[in-house]
């Protein structure tokens, strides 16, 4: 057998297993794509959702109304309660491990008719990190070169099996795409949302300028350079107002450690002890001094 033809093979086999568990996100064009994963129950990304309901389109053509049932939005990740009907639920990779250079299939259900578009590729890259929809860093990503056309966010990227071994997420540039392993990580916060336990995080309150950012800005009104981070602008009625911090602070450190990157200082939010303390060494202009924020538990 050529190696087209067993590539026409493994499609086959791939829109057999998986082509049903495979939904549209939205009314009309959609705004996504989602995975049945079980009986009543659709996971997709975060980012295709607005407000908590919206429409699931199946693979049969039937069009239901969905309820949000758990959101981590940081995450890029949500769990909806549908009528699945006879909607195949999707088999999960046992291992949750796709080596780089796999082959991997991407599936999305596009508007327009045509049934489940399905593009083929393979896993150029894996561990790699990259920014949620909130602009937190999403760890251990698996970087792949199976095309997305628009409304695929969401989907499964599946072996040749038609396994979930990712679910796609977005396209960085350059041909290539992003998606979520499906290891058993994903797994327990898939069954966690569908329970409807969305994670808590702890928020400041603030925007933020990296370090490179802040440095060229102090350069520009004659201060000296320092490593950290740069607030921008404070929310109204957050820890970070009712704790002092003001538009143009240069964070430096957060619970005695250096903040040389925007990472670090939420990675030290999330760090908070029982007493929801957390002391900010604070460059304001010329002055250096301690700003002590409050959170409430997380």
């Amino acid at each position: 057998m050529s190696l087209l033809d067993e590539l026409t093979t493994a499609t086959s086999q791939v829109l057999e297993g998986a082509g049903g568990a495979v939904v549209r996100i939205g009314r009309a064009e959609g705004r996504g794509a989602g995975i049945v994963v079980g009986s009543g129950v659709v996971v997709t990304s975060a980012h295709n959702l607005r407000g908590e309901e919206t429409t699931v389109t199946f693979a049969d053509g039937r069009s239901v109304t969905a309820t949000v049932k758990g959101v981590d939005a940081d995450g890029d990740l949500a769990v909806l309660a549908v009528d699945t009907g006879d909607a195949p639920p999707i088999t999960w990779a046992d291992d949750g491990v796709t080596p780089q250079g796999a082959p991997v299939f991407a599936l999305a259900l596009p508007s327009g008719g045509g049934g489940v578009r399905v593009t083929f590729g393979t896993v150029s890259s894996v561990g790699r990190n990259f920014r949620g929809p909130r602009g937190r860093l999403i760890t251990d990503g698996i970087e792949h070169s199976a095309p997305l056309g628009r409304g695929s966010s969401g989907g499964p990227l599946v072996d040749t099996e038609g396994r979930l071994v990712a679910i796609n997420t977005h396209r960085p540039g350059d041909g290539l795409y992003l998606a979520l392993p499906a290891s058993a990580a994903l797994r327990s916060r898939v069954d966690a949302l569908s329970r409807g336990e969305a994670p808590t995080r702890r928020r400041l309150g603030v925007a933020l300028a990296p370090p490179h950012v802040a440095r060229r800005l102090r350069a520009a009104v004659g201060l000296e350079p320092r490593d950290g981070v740069l607030v921008r602008d404070v929310a109204d009625d957050s820890p970070a107002a009712s704790a002092g911090l003001q538009r143009g602070d240069l964070i430096v450190a957060a619970g005695g450690q250096p903040v040389g990157s925007i990472d670090a200082l939420l990675a030290a939010v999330d760090g908070v002890g029982p007493d929801g303390a957390l002391t900010l060494q604070v460059v304001r202009g010329v002055e250096e001094l301690d700003v002590v924020v409050h959170f409430e538990a997380a």
